[in-house]
């Protein structure tokens, strides 16, 4: 177990920005479990993950932006998601920005999506940020709370055991909820 926790405490943070680069949803609540088993620290995990995850997105956008027509037609199969996303967007830009992080099937894309609407960098570069915070933030302390409150159900079991089933148990309430967004929002 010493070695799990010294290689989480010293590329913990590493791992948690380049996993927020992109789809960092469990890598975030796995950096909340560490935090609270006081391998980092939370609100250093939060600001990593922020960080990560304002970068992914805002390369994401300038590509859009840089490269709509091409990026866009290469996604085929994707026109129902695109279409939709598209009048989102329209409709509200602001709240699309802030949310697509939240929003299951439109994390990568949307992004991108939102620099082909030539949303200006002016107004989607602050909203990112925010919209990065606020997720970092929810998912983070899911993450530590999460730990915290499963803590007192495996404390007889045996260490190892237990952070096993916990990341276990992460992860399959992380794929329920998928299936749940999509069987939710099926077109």
């Amino acid at each position: 177990m010493t070695d799990l926790a010294h290689y989480i405490t010293e590329y913990g943070y590493w791992a948690l920005f380049i996993g927020c680069l992109a789809e960092g949803e469990t890598i975030t609540l796995l950096g909340g479990i560490a935090a609270h088993e006081g391998l980092l620290h939370w609100p250093l995990a939060i600001a990593v993950v922020a960080l990560g995850g304002t970068l992914g997105d805002q390369l994401l956008y300038f590509l859009g932006r840089r490269y709509e027509g091409r990026v866009i037609s290469r996604l085929k199969g994707q026109e129902k998601r695109i279409a939709r996303a598209r009048k989102l967007i329209a409709r509200h830009p602001m709240l699309f920005v802030i949310g697509v992080r939240f929003m299951y099937g439109f994390r990568i894309i949307g992004p991108v999506l939102i620099g082909a609407s030539r949303l200006p960098p002016s107004r989607f570069v602050p909203l990112n940020v925010f919209g990065a915070i606020l997720w970092a933030s929810i998912f983070v302390m899911l993450g530590y709370f999460g730990g915290q409150a499963i803590e007192g159900f495996v404390s007889g079991l045996d260490k190892k055991l237990s952070s096993l089933l916990f990341v276990a148990l992460a992860i399959a309430v992380i794929l329920l909820l998928r299936f749940w967004w999509r069987r939710r929002h099926a077109d």
